[in-house]
């Protein structure tokens, strides 16, 4: 066992998963998968992708920890190995879709593990317009009736993966499931579609208007993609 925040977090049992458990085209009762792996949240703490301080999260709270995915997925070896888990424990699909920055790896990784047991998949990503709209650039198009899979490094809220899924829906795309490696929500997300992550925390977060550590006096650091309310967008790709 080990601690995360201020409460003692023992792993449960590794579960095998069974698509037996799951109706992915049954779309009134998403179900959502806790799956844990300590292999995978020891391939964070070897890689230094566990980070322990006072860190304003992409969904606004705040955390006194922090999964930093881009650490650990900078070596290939364990972004196939997770692409790899993460297909496996997802329904076939004709497009696998992520939001940048932070999904663009294990996305492709999904992708490409899919790809390569059976037909072409498309790997896509979607990314915020001027007024924080996400929406699909750089040429990359949808049809109706295509089937897709929504791919996540770590969800929190959910919120980048909803707009994902409302891009695509809106598109007349059917999305199946979704993926993460990290689901920090201890399971409680509700995105809709059928869901599984890699390890599943119960992590302390705070509101900004309650985070003890801001209290403290402690700096705030924003170590994700995205940039802190209030501060400069640099220049990106058309």
């Amino acid at each position: 066992m080990w601690l995360f925040g201020r409460k003692r977090y023992i792993p449960r049992p590794r579960i095998p998963f069974s698509f037996a458990r799951f109706d992915f085209n049954r779309r009134s009762r998403p179900a959502i998968v806790n799956f844990v792996s300590e292999a995978v949240l020891e391939a964070f703490r070897e890689t230094g992708a566990y980070l322990k301080g006072h860190f304003r999260l992409t969904s606004g709270l705040h955390s006194n920890e922090y999964l930093q995915c881009a650490k650990v997925l900078q070596y290939p070896s364990i972004a196939e190995r997770f692409g790899r888990e993460l297909a496996a424990r997802l329904p076939a699909c004709d497009v696998v879709a992520s939001p940048a920055i932070g999904g663009l790896i294990i996305g492709h990784e999904v992708a490409r593990a899919k790809e390569a047991h059976g037909k072409p998949i498309r790997f896509l990503f979607t990314e915020r317009d001027a007024n924080g709209k996400m929406t699909l650039r750089r040429g990359f198009s949808i049809e109706p009736g295509e089937t897709a899979i929504v791919i996540e490094d770590v969800v929190t809220t959910g919120g980048s993966t909803r707009e994902v899924i409302e891009v695509l829906t809106l598109g007349g795309v059917r999305v199946l499931g979704a993926g993460s490696i990290i689901d920090r929500s201890g399971g409680r997300v509700d995105l809709g579609v059928p869901r599984v992550a890699l390890a599943t925390l119960d992590v302390v977060a705070y509101p900004p208007d309650d985070c003890p550590l801001c209290k403290q006096g402690v700096p705030i650091e924003k170590p994700g993609s995205r940039p802190a309310p209030g501060a400069a967008t640099p220049a990106g790709g058309a």
